[in-house]
């Protein structure tokens, strides 16, 4: 299963009885992931597709559930404003869906309306950002922020080949996001661990737009870059525009989240770009196929556990010229 392929499970004992249904015993010996099971409907809410990454995650979503003859979708319109996600999911509520795929505009704002569906007996499944109680998820599928910090840093170390001296710059996203001080805190801590420290960085804000004005000033401050990590792929094609429009060719470049365009970039000899770290959009999909499990009853059938774990964290892999043909034809678009 592409779950288990990907994920680093962080199992717990015990789970929520009040949002799952009682497994099986034995199920996860004889039963399969993808069996035919009871009918069931999952509600689904992210957020307005506005960025490449948020595009695919609502896109696989909906790929995902359409492969189960057993899985009626329900597919909330994306918005940017948390109160209407908060009524779309107390619609789900009040239709007595199934199971609930919440990933929220913020986590904290979606706390009490995902509690609400749990006390209620609707599983829900929490993806990407954390609501603020533990209580109002069954499970919840993360993608590894600080890992894709610590991927990067581990990365620029291996090229950097002992030198101590190498310039290394960041732009981030936008810096007042727990997910962008995780991925800087991991990229610290992995540059550490070499010797090295970021010397220049300018923070963007996850749009096109921004990443080219973040990089002008960063290269107008910076006359030498040794390597230069970006965290997000689709602000890196405006990170990519001003390199380019600033004919600078000195340094290695490395992405964040993994899309096609900067997967296409590795691919060209005479690009700066070198590496992506991944930050998997599978999460909507995984989190709909956990979802089901949870609704009927079921566990994962690649391990013994009898129910589905508690958290999923996915891995940050490296994406470079060595891999990049197993990742580009899944990747999204930027």
């Amino acid at each position: 299963m592409a779950i288990i392929a990907s994920a680093t499970l962080a199992a717990t004992a015990c789970t929520n009885s009040t949002s799952s249904p009682a497994p099986s015993q034995g199920a996860a010996q004889s039963g399969a992931n993808d069996a035919p099971g009871k009918k069931v409907t999952i509600g689904f809410s992210a957020p307005a597709a506005d960025h490449g990454w948020m595009a695919a995650i609502t896109a696989q979503a909906k790929s995902a559930a359409g492969r189960y003859g057993d899985v009626e979708f329900r597919l909330s319109e994306g918005t940017a404003d948390a109160s209407l996600q908060i009524s779309q999911v107390e619609t789900f509520i009040n239709d007595k869906v199934d199971a609930i795929v919440i990933l929220p505009i913020d986590g904290g704002a979606l706390t009490q309306v995902a509690q609400k569906a749990t006390d209620a007996g609707i599983p829900v499944v929490n993806v990407d950002r954390r609501f603020e109680s533990a209580t109002a998820a069954r499970t919840t599928i993360l993608g590894d922020n600080y890992g894709m910090g610590q991927s990067a840093g581990r990365y620029v170390c291996t090229a950097a080949k002992g030198r101590t001296d190498a310039v290394v710059a960041e732009i981030p996203g936008i810096d007042s996001l727990p997910l962008t001080q995780d991925r800087s805190r991991g990229f610290r801590d992995a540059l550490a661990r070499c010797g090295l420290k970021v010397t220049n960085r300018v923070a963007a804000d996850f749009t096109v737009e921004g990443g080219e004005r973040a990089a002008s000033n960063l290269l107008q401050a910076a006359p030498k870059i040794d390597f230069l990590w970006n965290h997000d792929d689709d602000q890196g094609v405006g990170v990519l525009t001003a390199i380019k429009q600033a004919g600078r060719t000195e340094m290695t470049m490395m992405g964040g989240g993994g899309s096609k365009n900067m997967m296409a970039e590795i691919q060209k000899a005479d690009s700066v770009v070198k590496a992506t770290i991944l930050y998997p959009a599978t999460q909507g999909a995984d989190g709909v196929r956990l979802a089901r499990l949870v609704a009927q009853g079921k566990p994962l059938a690649d391990i013994d556990e009898v129910a589905v774990p508690k958290e999923i964290t996915l891995s940050a892999p490296v994406v470079d010229s060595s891999n990049v043909g197993e990742y580009i034809t899944t990747a999204y678009e930027s």
